[in-house]
């Protein structure tokens, strides 16, 4: 069956439904549910029922697209203060780690093909490592964020950090290598190389600051009216940053990351109904993409390198991604233990992007025989079963697990209500028992709602608090740093009241802020 205008919406739908049937059911198992969503598109494929899809075209296009929304949605979900502690461990695992990933599977490959039979010439051999090297960023922020892992020693924001910056160092690989292998960059020195990659990620960078700081200022003054609109409003800046981007010859895919990061810790117009709509939005091009991409694969095919692309992927997961993980770092002097690099070398997850930049080589006529896009797609199915399926497991075996933060409240005050709110969780026993008329509150600070065992209460003073129970506090001008008082009159006694609350009912709160006081804050400090 060939997918036509008259028939794609019908099929479309089949497959979108039985996709995330799938995906709920994968998650008593504990199976990925992007690997759910690729092996339903190829089981609607033309080795399953029948469904002939082969234009690498619209899938490179579609896929560019998806990565683009993807990348900016985690940008927007990373909390600066969060990733500033391990920047710089990030982004070298996200440049150096991704370089010599490609060369010790390179190595291996050209080895091991001819070993077997299937020469390979090197710069054919490390372009299909370069396509494979980038860890995958729709797979590492949906299985974190899917099993709600905790992780000590900022694990999970080095994580996240890495795998939503390490694409852009793997499609400039991919794409000098490609020039290599055809002949039009075989003259290329390594200084022009070298020029090229700091060109494409400086002009990216800046890009993507300057463009991010732009939006927010003309989202923010913009009075629509139709609050609804600015979510279409955000996406065509995305495709904007993004195209404008590689236009004057920087890399899109780092500006629209860098971008999502500097407009989610900005005060930004409607946020909350924005990181909503980006949710939603951002699983849909997930699950396009990596549908689509089954699509894309002739299941037969794989048989002929399946033990290739066993041997590989063994090798990425068991030496390369821990050699180049532990020498990219080994020069920084990194606090992170042992075990925690153990661990940062096993999430090293392939997904969409490896899949998706291996359509490069194909339109590039490089990959006549489909042998390049057939292994990496093999190798990501391999990761994501191995490692996928294991992020949670081997967290406890490497002694990196931590007690996962219980869900608390998802909600976000208007921008003109100038207040800040906070999550108290309390574990103290000399709070338990009494009714909340019988605790001192800090003052203009009020108990909006309580969560205990899964439910929502809305209290009033004979409400009586549990142990476990998590208070939502909201206070008048709250101070939008908890290790800092706001130094202008009135605040500090009302800041360490709050303070000393905390304290008194809780080993730990986490505080919500409100954007407009804290610019505020700063400006009278």
């Amino acid at each position: 069956m060939i997918l036509s205008t008259e028939n794609i919406l019908f099929i479309g739908s089949i497959i979108f439904f039985v996709a995330i049937v799938a995906g709920k059911v994968s998650n008593r198992f504990g199976t990925p549910m992007l690997l759910l969503f690729l092996l339903v598109g190829m089981l609607f494929g033309t080795d399953g029922l029948g469904i002939e899809f082969d234009n690498f075209a619209s899938a490179q296009f579609i896929g560019m697209i998806a990565l683009s929304v993807i990348l900016f949605s985690g940008g927007m979900d990373t909390d600066f203060k969060e990733i500033k502690p391990v920047m710089k461990e990030g982004l070298v695992l996200s440049t150096v780690g991704v370089l010599l990933t490609a060369a010790f599977t390179g190595l291996f490959i050209y080895f091991v093909g001819g070993a077997l039979g299937k020469h390979v010439a090197l710069p054919v051999a490390l372009l299909t490592a370069a396509v494979m090297s980038s860890t995958d960023s729709a797979s590492v922020f949906a299985i974190l964020r899917a099993k709600k892992q905790g992780l000590k020693h900022n694990l999970r924001p080095l994580l996240e950090l890495e795998s939503g910056s390490n694409d852009p160092m793997a499609y400039i690989l991919t794409i000098l290598l490609i020039q290599i292998v055809s002949g039009s960059g075989a003259e290329a020195s390594a200084g022009q190389v070298a020029l090229t990659f700091l060109k494409q990620m400086g002009i990216g960078a800046l890009a993507g600051w300057l463009l991010g700081l732009g939006a927010i200022e003309v989202i923010n003054r913009l009075n629509i009216g139709n609050k609804s609109l600015y979510s279409i409003l955000l996406l065509s800046v995305i495709f904007f940053i993004s195209s404008f981007t590689n236009m004057i010859e920087g890399n899109g895919f780092l500006a629209v990351y860098i971008a999502g990061i500097v407009m989610g810790n900005q005060r930004l117009s409607y946020k909350h109904s924005l990181r909503t709509f980006f949710d939603g939005i951002t699983w849909l091009v997930q699950i396009v993409m990596f549908l689509m991409l089954g699509l894309l694969v002739n299941p037969h095919e794989l048989v002929d390198i399946a033990l290739l692309g066993v041997l590989v992927g063994v090798f990425m997961i068991v030496i390369a991604r821990p050699l180049a993980v532990h020498l990219s770092l080994l020069p920084l002097g990194s606090k992170l233990p042992r075990n925690a690099r153990h661990y940062i070398s096993w999430v090293g997850l392939r997904g969409a992007a490896p899949i998706l930049f291996a359509t490069y080589p194909k339109l590039a006529g490089l990959d006549p025989n489909n042998t390049i896009f057939n292994l990496v797609f093999f190798i990501t199915i391999f990761s994501l079963v191995v490692q996928g399926t294991t992020v949670s497991s081997m967290a406890n075996v490497m002694g990196v697990s931590d007690k996962s933060p219980q869900e608390g409240f998802d909600i976000d005050l208007p921008d003109e209500v100038r207040a800040a709110l906070t999550e108290v969780e309390i574990t103290s026993n000399a709070s338990v028992g009494k009714t909340l008329k019988e605790i001192t509150l800090p003052p203009k600070t009020l108990v909006m709602m309580i969560r205990r065992d899964g439910h929502y209460i809305i209290p009033n003073g004979q409400t009586e608090i549990h142990k476990g129970d998590r208070l939502l506090l909201i206070s008048e001008e709250e101070a939008h740093d908890p290790q800092r008082p706001i130094k202008h009159r009135g605040h500090i006694a009302r800041f360490e009241s709050v303070k000393s609350f905390i304290e008194s009912v809780s080993h730990k709160g986490h505080h919500h802020k409100d954007e407009h006081s804290a610019e505020e804050s700063k400006s009278e400090e």
